[in-house]
């Protein structure tokens, strides 16, 4: 209870998000990584704030983009047995002792989740919020899947279980493939409308609430001359 307590005291004022899930293994330049990098960023100039788990590979990206597009970057951090770190591109981030909670905070604020490709805590995280959305326990949120070569095999099984009724027809409409960031916007844009935005709220003076304020964009590198 004390972790949902911090996380939502910590989050508050973050919204309105799009989630961006994807694996922490994929190193910088990586074709996903540049990917993720530009959905960051994309999503940050329709408007939302970027929220990813925080750590390195595909969500350093999202957070990356979003920072040096000029938008809001969050991530919800996990502490585990190898340490993962947050990244550098984060304007505000909270570190969880577990799972659940996370997921929670991860899904909490966010009117879009966009799945890149990942590992089995992207898998967790993925079909969680198909979950939660299929079975209206929270609302029919667009859920963007990038990465159709990687997830080709995914989509085939779905498709297998679909044929052998243990999911229905009317699920496949939750999932939207795309590998173009351009269709992913647009997509997002057409389809949250619906959902009733709500603003970021405003802190309580009274409180002692503080807004969530950007960081300055950490310069790139110098690359020594020779």
């Amino acid at each position: 209870m004390v972790e949902f307590v911090r996380g939502f005291r910590a989050l508050h004022f973050s919204g309105p998000c799009v989630t961006i899930f994807g694996s922490a293994r994929f190193p910088e330049g990586h074709p996903y990584y540049v990917m993720a990098q530009k959905v960051g960023a994309a999503v940050a100039n329709l408007g939302f704030t970027v929220m990813t788990g925080g750590g390195p590979g595909i969500m350093e990206a999202a957070n990356r983009g979003a920072k040096e597009a000029g938008g809001l970057s969050i991530g919800c951090n996990i502490h585990l047995p190898m340490e993962q770190e947050p990244n550098p591109y984060l304007d505000k981030f909270v570190t969880m002792d577990y799972f659940f909670v996370r997921k929670v905070l991860l899904s909490k604020y966010s009117y879009a989740f966009v799945i890149m490709p990942g590992g089995f805590g992207t898998m967790d995280e993925f079909f969680e919020v198909l979950t939660l959305v299929q079975t209206g326990k929270i609302q029919d949120f667009p859920l963007i899947v990038m990465g159709q070569d990687y997830y080709s095999k995914l989509r085939a099984q779905l498709n297998d279980m679909l044929r052998a009724g243990t999911i229905n027809a009317a699920d496949m409409k939750y999932l939207y493939y795309t590998d173009s960031v351009e269709d992913m916007c647009a997509y997002i844009a057409s389809t949250v409308q619906k959902f009733g935005v709500i603003p970021r709220p405003s802190p309580s003076r009274i409180l002692r609430e503080s807004p969530l304020v950007p960081k300055p964009a950490k310069p790139e590198p110098k690359v020594p001359q020779h």
